[in-house]
């Protein structure tokens, strides 16, 4: 059983799930180097966390929900909610004679920003969680 902090505690986990499948992503991109006719994948999933987020931080606003009254309804579904993240080959490089189109620098660039992120945003994680400890803290003190 997972303890939810605040409202944004399970979006800041999916961040870092994505983030750890996007750098193994871009490490087996790496390893295929050489690999003929291999096409270097990637994830895109900034889209869904945005909607994540909206959908958390938005649960006080004046949206009206529609009301199925019958049973034999066809049930609303937003098709926003389906979305999910995806996977791509991320192509737009040349390819080798051998028809594998990994650019070593493309792959290292982008592990390196995937890997900033994943810092960033574990010291988002570690920073709330000194906020909390803080507030604790200080109760115990009034007590």
């Amino acid at each position: 059983m997972s303890i939810e902090i605040s409202a944004t505690h399970g979006l800041l986990a999916k961040a870092l799930d994505y983030r750890a499948i996007r750098q193994d992503m871009i490490a087996s991109n790496i390893a295929n180097v050489d690999t003929p006719f291999y096409r270097p994948r990637d994830i895109r999933f900034e889209d869904y966390l945005v909607e994540e987020k909206n959908k958390i931080l938005e649960k006080n606003s004046q949206k009206l929900d529609l009301a199925q009254t019958d049973v034999n309804h066809i049930s609303f579904q937003d098709e926003k909610s389906s979305f999910k993240p995806t996977i791509y080959f991320r192509d737009g490089h040349m390819a080798r004679n051998d028809g594998n189109s990994v650019d070593l620098d493309v792959e290292t660039t982008e592990m390196s920003k995937n890997a900033v992120m994943f810092d960033a945003v574990i010291n988002t994680g570690k920073k709330s969680a000194r906020i909390f400890k803080s507030v604790i803290e200080a109760s115990q003190k009034v007590n």
